[in-house]
């Protein structure tokens, strides 16, 4: 091998002994004759002295520049007192060179990779292949792999095995795009890149393999956020006859094991809460529980009020009224109330009202607000005992339709955990339980809150009777209001999946059609089963504090779904269009 050590290796126990390492030159530095090279490679730094004495070696130290690809050997020896480096971890020790050579030179990169700089993000993505060189991006990347590795072990311990399933299949409604591909051999057929591995771990179910997992590429076709891709990763568990209980205990296991063999971090039992409590206190279905303030309900107390923004909302059954105590918030200035107000219009509300508690022992004259004139003091004071209220508090209300109250004011509560530093600890999971079968659309139609396959709390005639109202078997595991993975118990009897799809408007063609493979497989035997589909994204980046799952991912798209590196996607000649049956309708061009 061309080398003996990774940098990041180097220590006092190989003090005197002589060591060989490769990498590229971090960073040249030339001390009155003697010249430093700090030498990079995945694992670390080092530092490697060349003295004049060596002539030879000495001359090619002096001519080689930042990112040159080297192979130095030389002895380690015991840095100086006082000369010690305790951010590095070879920062005890340093290498005299004894030879130096030059593998590869470089031009000079695009930025500079031994000293922070504020790179635009195209930048590094056009040169993704130099802004992993980076120490920090290097550190998610090797984070990413332990990560992986303690998930396979935990599954492989406990009885799992690892299934490939097809990546070219047929469209199903999963609630996002497909991302389509052409058959050449089948002119006119279009296969469709999997959004999940749903149908197929369900199969292996029906196979027989009752504990599959899988590291899973997914695809869907939708607009890009911070913690979305086009094409992400997804650990996939599916398991026969075991019920909720068995699998989130399972699961939850992996996820504590994995903090404590790659954080040192004991996360402790995951609480249990159901979406309608979630929803009801915290204004979402994934809710940060580090942070300590809470949504309550008003309605009853303003229900009577001749103020209409109030009054309407608290009498609508798809109203809510709804308000935020904000601890010491009597202080902020009129700018930030405004600014807040701003950011719930995003949300959809139309404004934030709001009372500022100066001196409740004055009653209304201790409150200042330009609402409370149209609410009853009794029923002002009720609302501020509700809520927990006492001198210095800011009280922000939302009343419009409940789903425009509980994401306002639930954005809202994460906006000023973070905005005030009220987070109470680092880590915060739970599992949320007890979600809705369906979700109204605005159509007044119903869609699957999380998908077609997943099982009711009831029988096919009770769901049929009160779709509405019929909750799943699903749960969501979340971690500092991230959701890292969602499973259910699924549907194993054919008709209580047919139940479904005519809740859903599927006809029985369009089942036949789209799904008849499943609903054959149904008919021989399906074992009850459920399981888990993890964001491996996602949860990478909680672990490494990163913004963004594009900053944990290797080689990302933009947030337009292209990447510059590569130009993809670009355009294929007239030749291959031929070979899948594809003409191209030209574009009107907007003058």
């Amino acid at each position: 091998m061309m080398r003996s050590h990774y940098c990041g290796q180097l220590n006092q126990s190989l003090a005197d002994q002589e060591i060989t390492l490769c990498g590229w030159v971090h960073r040249r530095r030339d001390h009155g004759g003697v010249i430093f090279l700090d030498i990079r490679d995945r694992d670390g730094l080092a530092q490697v002295v060349f003295d004049p004495d060596r002539a030879e070696t000495f001359a090619k130290a002096d001519r080689v520049r930042s990112e040159y690809v080297v192979k130095v050997t030389g002895k380690v020896r015991l840095r100086p007192e006082g000369a010690r480096n305790a951010n590095m971890a070879s920062g005890d020790i340093e290498v005299l060179g004894y030879e130096l050579e030059v593998l590869n030179e470089a031009d000079t990169p695009p930025f500079p990779l031994n000293e922070y700089s504020d790179v635009g993000e195209e930048t590094r993505l056009r040169y993704r292949f130099i802004d992993l060189r980076r120490p920090e991006m290097a550190e998610k990347l090797k984070l990413r792999s332990q990560i992986t590795s303690s998930i396979r072990r935990y599954l492989d311990e406990n009885g799992f095995l690892d299934v490939e399933t097809p990546i070219l299949t047929r469209a199903t409604p999963e609630g996002a795009r497909d991302y389509l591909v052409p058959s050449r051999t089948h002119p006119g057929h279009f296969f469709a890149l999997p959004q999940s591995p749903q149908l197929f771990k369900q199969l292996l179910m029906v196979s027989g393999f009752d504990r599959y997992y899988q590291i899973a590429k997914c695809f869907r076709d939708e607009d890009l956020r911070a913690d979305r891709q086009p094409e992400f990763t997804q650990i996939d568990i599916e398991t026969s006859f075991l019920d909720e209980a068995d699998i989130m205990g399972l699961t939850e296991g992996m996820i504590r094991q994995l903090f404590k063999q790659v954080l040192d971090v004991d996360l402790g039992d995951f609480p249990h809460m159901t979406f309608e409590e979630a929803m009801r206190r915290f204004g979402s279905d994934k809710p940060d529980l580090r942070n300590p303030l809470e949504l309550v309900d008003v309605a009853d107390q303003l229900a009577e009020v001749e103020f209409k923004v109030f009054s309407g909302p608290a009498t609508d059954p798809k109203g809510r009224v709804a308000a935020l105590r904000v601890p010491g918030g009597a202080s902020m200035p009129r700018k930030q109330i405004d600014d807040y107000t701003k950011f719930v219009g995003i949300y959809g509300a139309k404004g934030l009202a709001y009372i500022k508690v100066n001196e409740r022992a004055k009653g209304v004259e201790g409150l200042q607000s330009p609402i409370v004139k149209f609410i009853p003091e009794a029923n002002l004071e009720e609302i501020l005992n509700r809520v927990g209220a006492v001198d210095g508090d800011i009280v922000f209300f939302g009343a419009d339709k409940a789903k425009i109250v509980s994401e306002a004011l639930g954005a809202l509560r994460i906006k000023l955990g973070h905005d005030l530093d009220l987070l109470t600890c680092e880590w915060a999971p739970l599992w949320v339980v007890d979600f809705p079968m369906f979700e109204e659309n605005d159509d007044g139609s119903l869609s699957a809150l999380h998908h077609p396959f997943t099982a009711p709390k009831c029988t096919p005639e009770e769901l049929q009777a009160n779709p509405s109202t019929a909750l799943s078997r699903a749960y969501d595991m979340v971690l500092n209001g991230t959701e890292l993975g969602g499973g259910s118990i699924r549907i194993h009897r054919k008709e209580m999946q047919q139940a479904v799809f005519n809740i859903l408007g599927i006809s029985a063609d369009e089942q036949q059609e789209k799904f008849g493979f499943l609903l054959d497989a149904l008919k021989f035997g399906a074992p009850p089963h459920g399981g888990l589909a993890f964001g491996l994204d996602r949860l990478v980046m909680l672990v490494t504090g990163a913004q963004s799952i594009r900053e944990v991912i290797a080689f990302p798209k933009t947030q337009s779904a292209a990447c510059v590196m590569t130009q993809a996607p670009g355009l294929v000649d007239n030749k291959a269009l031929r070979e899948l049956s594809i003409r191209l309708r030209e574009q009107t061009k907007v003058e």
